[in-house]
């Protein structure tokens, strides 16, 4: 079963330096029908002005990754971290017992535009934890690779977590499919373009929940970049 969630449904707050899209219910947006899916609690579409950003704010358990689509995001954390996180940048935080970090727009002059998830941990009061990892766009071109898993596969980043993050690119006309196991479910990100599943277009931003479904078989439409969840 596929249920669709479009981009013009989503929660919205403007803040004036940033712009942010929820995914699901989020800090002053509350809708009882999106609080997330599986361990998967938040896809924020974020976008920061030059100079913009976080101050510095804690978390505590809770597995919290970045991704961006353009610009530098700068990150500084209390574990001694410094880093900026560009197009093609996985990073992952995992909050633990806690920690204390800031993020801000590396740019004086572009915005930043990037996608935070958070994925709620299936150990609590755990060491916090910082991994960075480029993964080039390039090499996801009509293809799956997998970002995020809970044991680092195939060169991805561990989490505290039975979750799977997949990136891919579809161009028009590219085909991908991901196979279900049957006690697995899934949701469906487009960062940006178009694509064909199940009879639907999907555009920038929307979103789609994937339920006792054997094969998910995408259509590239017009240069589609992707994130797709494997969770419990």
């Amino acid at each position: 079963m596929l249920t669709l969630r479009k981009a013009k449904d989503r929660g919205h707050a403007n803040h004036g330096w940033l712009k942010s899209y929820h995914t699901f219910s989020f800090a002053g947006y509350r809708d009882p029908e999106h609080m997330g899916i599986s361990n998967l609690r938040v896809i924020n579409d974020d976008t920061i002005l030059p100079d913009g950003g976080f101050a510095e704010h804690g978390h505590e358990d809770m597995e919290i990754i970045s991704y961006v689509l353009d610009g530098e995001l700068a990150h500084k954390d209390n574990l001694g971290n410094g880093s900026v996180i560009r197009p093609g940048d996985i990073q992952r935080m995992s909050a633990g017992t806690g920690v204390t970090h800031s993020e801000y727009n590396h740019s004086s002059s572009q915005p930043v535009h990037f996608l935070q998830i958070w994925l709620q941990p299936n150990k609590l009061g755990v060491q916090p934890a910082y991994t960075q990892k480029h993964f080039p766009l390039e090499e996801r071109h009509g293809r799956w690779v997998l970002l995020i898993s809970p044991d680092g596969a195939d060169g991805s980043i561990a989490t505290h977590q039975d979750a799977k993050l997949f990136g891919g690119l579809l161009k028009s006309g590219d085909m991908l499919k991901y196979p279900f196991d049957d006690d697995r479910r899934g949701y469906l990100h487009i960062a940006r373009g178009a694509l064909q599943v199940g009879g639907m277009t999907l555009h920038t931003g929307d979103g789609l929940k994937i339920e006792k479904q054997e094969i998910l078989a995408l259509r590239g439409i017009h240069h589609a970049e992707i994130l797709l969840f494997d969770l419990p």
